[in-house]
């Protein structure tokens, strides 16, 4: 990940910000119309999902900054993740979806180059959750 894309998607991820509600309803119907078997996983209050959704990209985001320690807490993510089922191949689904979001809550601001740098960083963020979930299964 580039000092330019960290920028791209600090700069994008501010715009999406305020309509952090909406981002989040329109992130988990979106997740659940690309693959309805995931809705059983959430169990609890789904507009208290979306809030600790988007606190987690806030904090992820601005934690880009930092990456050595984000990515620690991104590997323990995918650890608590892995207990509640989420296998590998959820975490293409999760990038359909979020890319999706941005697209719709950053319009005509979300250029090639801010999906490309979006991309970059979720493939980094979903590769530290994977191998947290390796080693829980490792143990």
């Amino acid at each position: 990940m580039t000092a330019n894309e960290k920028k791209l998607v600090q700069e994008s991820f501010a715009k999406v910000s305020p309509i952090a509600d909406v981002a989040a309803a329109l992130f988990y119907d979106r997740l659940f119309e690309l693959d309805p078997s995931l809705r059983p996983m959430f169990r609890g209050n789904l507009e208290e999902q979306g809030h600790k959704l988007m606190k987690m990209l806030t904090l992820t985001v601005v934690g880009l900054d930092r990456e050595k320690e984000t990515l620690a807490n991104v590997r323990s993510l995918g650890e608590r993740h892995a207990g509640y089922g989420v296998t590998d191949v959820h975490y293409d689904t999760m990038a359909s979806a979020l890319l999706w979001t941005l697209e719709e809550g950053l319009g005509e601001a979300f250029t090639p180059e801010v999906k490309s740098a979006w991309v970059s960083v979720y493939v980094l963020l979903a590769t530290e959750m994977k191998k947290g979930a390796a080693e829980l299964t490792a143990v």
